[in-house]
């Protein structure tokens, strides 16, 4: 089929038509709004997350979706979906009965709810029970419901170099928020210290960040709990990438003593070391009076979460198999970053990139900025992140982070590093 030339007005303008193939992956794009043909329109618009915007853009540049055999990813955030040296195989089908077709329960069915608390214990020596997980459709439905249900007064603390989609959350939810110092001079590693010290906060952080990569873990993760643990504080600590530390995962969960007595909420996911994203399942351990709310949220708001795609996420659990996941998700992305990082440097990049997650932060060579590389690299079928889609403060290209990217190696074999080289050596 032949999709429209884009709307004027959104990230995709200038484009031609695209040429869409029945077996093409391309099925979300920025079409001619129809806002301004209706005499009134009844939603409020705001513009696709900023990851998305990007794979718009390239869209409409290369007419494929990022992703598609023969483009380059980096601007993606997803792992390798086949199993990984030293991992476990993942699970090509799944038993469904006639009770898996009824509703799934509010906040999640029993057995992964259980998988979950078990998960924890057995691995961080936590002592939270099946009534202190919640099950969400992902990890971003979960962070929705928390901002969505903050009491007033609560202000928002997030760092000022963070998750895309966090903007686009306390924008549309209108939650007042402080940015915490997260730049080139402090090599984007705030400590404690340059946090709200005062009023009722709550902390959004991912750990390890998305997009630096920076974690923090050891005595710095246990102070930060222990500071957000205090009446008046909290945090939502987003772990997504917690497999992808080296040399070991991470987890806030080491150091919660109590969960009940906190508003410390520790969101994870199948997303990343699992190796699902197409599942859609996420997770929230929190206070049982907290995950009682989500429960209820759920029942009008939710509907729950795919039985089926519970069922295969609760197999991936396993105590045997997620040490393998652990361990072989931990060294091969460990080795990734490594041998990327060497050749980023070699081409001018300056990398600030911490010991966690599939990306590299770096900013580029000269005055180039990253929109203008991404057109560069749109030429080849390649596409990063620009860094001003990471700046909670929305300053634009001509912002600190204007200069900054995101390099995902989370979607690349071990064997396409010399190929992604060469066409990088082209556009700097």
């Amino acid at each position: 089929m032949r999709l429209p030339a884009a709307n004027p007005s959104c990230c995709c303008r200038g484009s031609a038509e695209i040429e869409v193939t029945e077996s093409s992956s391309v099925l979300a794009f920025c079409l001619p709004s129809p806002v301004a043909s209706l005499p009134r329109a009844m939603l409020r618009r705001f513009p696709p997350m900023g990851v998305y915007e990007t794979l718009f853009r390239f869209a409409a540049a290369t007419h494929h979706y990022m992703g598609d055999p023969g483009t380059h990813p980096w601007a993606q955030g997803f792992p390798l979906t086949t199993q990984i040296p030293g991992g476990p195989t993942l699970p090509d089908s799944i038993a469904i009965s006639a009770g898996d077709r009824m509703y799934p329960k509010a906040d999640g069915q029993p057995p992964l709810r259980e998988a979950i608390a078990n998960y924890y214990n057995t691995f961080y020596g936590s002592k939270i029970t099946p009534d202190n997980v919640a099950v969400f459709a992902g990890g971003r439905p979960a962070i929705f419901a928390i901002l969505a249900f903050l009491e007033k007064g609560v202000r928002v603390a997030i760092e000022e170099t963070e998750y895309t989609p966090y903007y686009d959350l306390l924008e549309v939810l209108g939650r007042e928020h402080t940015l915490i110092a997260s730049h080139t001079g402090n090599r984007f590693r705030p400590t404690l210290a340059d946090h709200p010290q005062g009023g009722r906060v709550l902390l959004i952080k991912s750990n390890p960040c998305n997009p630096t990569g920076v974690t923090l873990h050891g005595d710095e993760l246990g102070k930060l709990v222990a500071h957000y643990s205090q009446a008046g504080r909290g945090a939502l600590i987003d772990e997504a990438y917690e497999f992808f530390h080296s040399p070991r995962p991470v987890s806030a969960m080491e150091f919660i003593k109590d969960i009940d007595s906190t508003d410390l909420f520790v969101v994870g996911a199948a997303t990343k070391g699992l190796q699902c994203p197409g599942m859609r399942v996420g997770w929230v351990i929190a206070a049982k009076h907290h995950i009682e709310l989500f429960r209820n949220y759920s029942s009008f708001g939710m509907g729950g979460v795919s039985r089926a795609s519970q069922l295969y996420v609760t197999q991936l659990l396993t105590t045997e198999r997620v040490q393998q996941a652990r361990t072989a998700i931990a060294k091969f992305y460990g080795d990734q970053r490594q041998r990327y990082g060497e050749g980023l440097r070699k081409l001018g990049f300056e990398l600030y990139t911490g010991e966690g997650g599939f990306y590299h932060w770096a900013r580029l060579p000269g005055s180039l900025t990253g929109d203008a590389f991404n057109e560069r690299l749109f030429a080849h079928k390649a596409g990063i992140l620009p860094g001003r889609l990471c700046d909670m403060a929305r300053r634009g290209e001509v912002g600190p982070l204007g200069r900054m990217v995101r390099f995902s190696f989370g979607p690349l074999g071990a064997e396409s590093l010399q190929d992604d080289l060469a066409i990088l050596a082209k556009c700097v």
